[in-house]
């Protein structure tokens, strides 16, 4: 079976791209969930965030904004003697400003599925790459998403986490054309 060649290497990663990179994500503590682990992801491998989101699953209460946005600095001691996340104080308090300004948003009127997915004009752009060189770490919607999160007070939301984010949930189709999930229409 052919598939794109950077998930090539352990399973965890090949069932990974086959059953998730690339679909769709519409629910908004999905979304919410998949932008905290690209931020943890920056400066390390997506194999290590990877093998650990169960773990930040549970150290983040499934990922539920109401409960990180009052951690306190005692959690935030807890969270740092967690082995099971990547502990970097900078991005557990990105973590909780995130999910402040998610619940900020929500607040005024935004949706985040909403939010997040009008950088496409809500519909998936498919990309017709042949190569894994042709894929770009930036583009202009994940440029405009980047400024759009940071003025709105995320963190770790640089252009690049946002086109990788944009690829992880499905607004970006950046299968290799002879990769066995690219859409056959």
């Amino acid at each position: 079976m052919k598939r794109c060649p950077w998930c090539e290497g352990f399973d965890l990663y090949r069932e990974y791209h086959d059953t998730e990179w690339g679909v769709p994500v519409r629910d908004s503590r999905a979304l919410f969930e998949m932008l905290i682990l690209e931020g943890a992801q920056a400066g390390l491998s997506w194999s290590t965030v990877l093998k650990k989101r169960e773990n930040y699953r549970q150290a983040f209460e499934q990922f539920n904004p109401e409960k990180i946005a009052t951690y306190d600095d005692k959690k935030v001691l807890e969270l740092l003697n967690n082995p099971g996340i990547v502990r970097n104080r900078l991005k557990i308090a990105s973590t909780i400003t995130n999910a402040k300004s998610y619940l900020k948003l929500q607040n005024d009127g935004h949706e985040f599925s909403q939010f997040v997915w009008q950088f496409v004009n809500h519909k998936t752009i498919l990309n017709r790459r042949v190569s894994i060189t042709e894929i770009p770490a930036t583009t202009a919607e994940s440029d405009a998403m980047s400024k759009a999160l940071l003025k709105a007070g995320f963190k770790f939301v640089g252009s690049t986490i946002c086109y990788a984010f944009m690829q992880a949930t499905g607004m970006v189709n950046d299968h290799l054309v002879d990769c066995h999930r690219y859409p056959s229409t």
